[in-house]
């Protein structure tokens, strides 16, 4: 038995309040819905028992008779029937409302776990507001994505787990250095918690609990595809974020930086203004900059440049400039520096969990040993951090 508990690091004096209201929604409705309903016979007057009735009788193995069918129908089965999500019968109010909706106390529990442990980094580096919206959207992709695979199936999908994949999805992008605690249970000869790298838990998880079933054509009650498709969205929300340093694009004059292929005479005159130190003529050059000017750049070069424009507010520009240097230069031997500089504006900014992650880059990368003590003084701040909470 594998049971992830934890995860580390975490963010610092920080409530994740949008996570916990959604813990909160969705055992409320478990405890005041589906729990009810679920030791209440269906009413035999209820319209919808006939449809449903209908729905499930040619599925029936020969020797299950209708009439025994009947006596264990819930009157929550006739619940999730009317509001779970029908890909054969597509209701928006059911696109939401169904994430809210659990079949029993092990299907809440387990998806509630991941999101306790998962979903606070994720709600610190989205913002709140960021957060709730991936939740709901990539919640949405993921109903999607079920009905895709289902075609025009009349069987209702519930449960919260195809959003939870979505934050799976950006967590995995975002906090790939995370490891996470998992305790395990293999009696009589083993029971411990031990500390796994982020990447392999969550790797787990997509492929051999959800891709391979999902190939193999294994017949359950679990939504694969509604897992994959959250998974997706959340990589896709946590790649276009990052490339845009989670600000909104037109709040920076030099968002076009990069948008072009090239821009002639950009990167000459930008490197004399860095060479006589004029930050102004550099600053007012670097949107001229194109793809190729930008790669051109050495990482020593994008770590001023960088902090330049960090020091002027143009943060967005500055972590493309980092970022793009990182892409173009993967095996220079500067490149410790940049993902230093990555980290230390990341810490500056108020996400040490989002600075671990190129801090610790910082050692695959043969650091100078300056650089190495920068690092290393900078994940202590991290650790002290995690003491204080």
């Amino acid at each position: 038995m594998f049971i992830p508990i934890g995860d580390t690091p975490n963010p610092r004096n920080y409530t994740p309040y949008v996570n916990y209201v959604l813990i909160g929604l969705n055992v409320a409705v478990y405890l005041i819905i589906s729990l009810p309903l679920s030791y209440q016979a269906a009413d035999p007057a209820d319209p919808n028992l006939h449809e449903y009735i209908r729905l499930i009788a040619p599925d029936l193995p020969a020797w299950v008779s209708l009439y025994d069918v009947l006596r264990e129908i819930r009157a929550y089965d006739l619940f999730t029937f009317v509001h779970g999500y029908k890909p054969g019968a597509p209701e928006i109010a059911d696109l939401f409302f169904c994430a809210f909706l659990h079949g029993s106390f092990l299907h809440l529990a387990g998806n509630m776990l991941f999101l306790w442990i998962f979903g606070d980094n994720v709600e610190h580096r989205l913002g709140r507001i960021g957060y709730l919206l991936t939740y709901l959207a990539t919640g949405v992709v993921a109903t999607l994505t079920f009905a895709t695979f289902a075609g025009d199936s009349m069987t209702p999908l519930v449960g919260a787990s195809g959003a939870i994949s979505g934050v799976l999805g950006v967590y995995f992008l975002l906090f790939k250095r995370n490891r996470v605690k998992v305790f395990i249970l293999l009696f009589p000869f083993f029971m411990n918690v031990i500390l796994l790298p982020a990447r392999w838990v969550l790797g787990f998880y997509i492929v051999i609990d959800n891709l391979l079933p999902l190939l193999l054509g294994s017949q359950s009650n679990v939504a694969y595809g509604a897992h994959l498709g959250g998974f997706l969205a959340g990589l896709i929300v946590a790649f276009g974020g990052e490339a845009l340093s989670w600000r909104w694009p037109f709040s920076d004059r030099h968002r076009q930086l990069g948008r072009k292929a090239r821009a002639v005479g950009g990167l000459d005159t930008l490197r004399q203004a860095m060479q006589t130190d004029k930050r102004g003529e550099a600053l007012q050059s670097v949107s001229k900059l194109g793809r190729v000017d930008l790669a051109r750049l050495a990482p020593e070069e994008c770590v001023v440049l960088s902090g330049w424009l960090e020091e002027a507010g143009h943060s967005v520009a500055a972590t493309k400039v980092l970022r793009r240097c990182i892409a173009a230069h993967p095996t220079h031997v500067d490149l410790a520096r940049a993902y230093l500089a990555l980290g230390a504006m990341r810490l500056k900014q108020g996400q040490p969990t989002a600075a671990y992650q190129h801090l610790l880059a910082v050692f695959d990368h043969d650091p100078a040993p300056e650089i190495a003590a920068r690092a290393r003084l900078a994940l202590a701040e991290i650790d002290a951090y995690k003491r204080k909470k």
